[in-house]
């Protein structure tokens, strides 16, 4: 079973980044996946990711630089460095099967992209996963010229450029790495994170902070949640078939 793949950007979520970081900017779809034909008799991991403490000020974004981008703004929007919603869990946190999968398990990589949006002088989505050899289409919705330049240490970097509206590029990768970076050149604080896996085990937190892993194979995993600002929390969790198992991260600042 194949689940929906393309990702695509919530624009009015973008007129509210400005507001207050106790408010989710641009919530997170949920992650594609190719579930295993063993999902129905699998487990399911899930949980929330919570925060707790003085929340960061995101600095808001410097766009003199290219007044076309400014103009598309009534308030300038800020990073979102770190996102904590309103129920107190952090969004933006990408989640994932670390190690306990079966030895010599192989999972197909779907055909259908997983799409990263420039779009309003931004990238959406900030955080999400992708498989091993599934495609990854980048596309430019700005009337403006945007590349995508990918930082990698596994994989190969590529710097393309998208000149134009409705410009796309796809690309695969070919090795597991979380997290790479990609980003717009022309526009500096355009960032995106994407982590790479061989598997479809992975998911990333939204505007409600929690997430759902399933089709696991019954046994013993260590999981491990990642943010951009905060870093890696890990958890190890036994899953039994047709069961959910529940894990929760907290990250904490004074």
């Amino acid at each position: 079973m194949r689940l929906s793949t393309r990702i695509t950007s919530l624009l009015p979520i973008l007129m509210l980044a400005g507001a207050g970081w106790r408010t989710a900017g641009m919530p997170v779809s949920g992650e594609p996946r190719a579930i295993p034909a063993s999902a129905g008799r699998g487990g399911t991991v899930t949980g929330k990711v919570t925060f707790t403490g003085r929340v960061p000020s995101n600095p808001v974004i410097n766009m003199r630089t290219d007044p076309r981008c400014a103009a598309r703004y009534e308030t300038m929007p800020h990073l979102q460095l770190v996102v904590v919603n309103p129920n107190g869990t952090l969004a933006n946190v990408f989640v994932y099967v670390k190690t306990g999968l079966p030895d010599g398990a192989t999972y197909p990589a779907p055909t259908s992209p997983v799409v990263l949006e420039q779009t309003v002088c931004e990238h959406h989505p900030r955080v999400f996963g992708i498989m091993v050899g599934q495609p990854l289409e980048v596309r430019n919705s700005d009337p403006l010229l945007h590349n995508i330049r990918v930082r990698a240490t596994q994989n190969a970097s590529f710097n393309l450029a998208l000149p134009t509206a409705g410009m796309t590029v796809t690309r695969t990768f070919t090795a597991q790495e979380v997290m790479l970076t990609l980003v717009c050149d022309a526009h500096g604080w355009m960032r995106a994170y994407a982590g790479v896996l061989p598997h479809p085990f992975f998911a990333t937190t939204g505007t409600d902070g929690q997430f759902t892993i399933p089709g696991l194979p019954p046994g013993t995993y260590t999981i491990e949640a990642w943010h951009e600002t905060f870093g890696t929390r890990t958890a190890i969790i036994t899953v039994t078939e047709n069961a959910t198992a529940t894990v929760d991260f907290a990250y904490a600042r004074p």
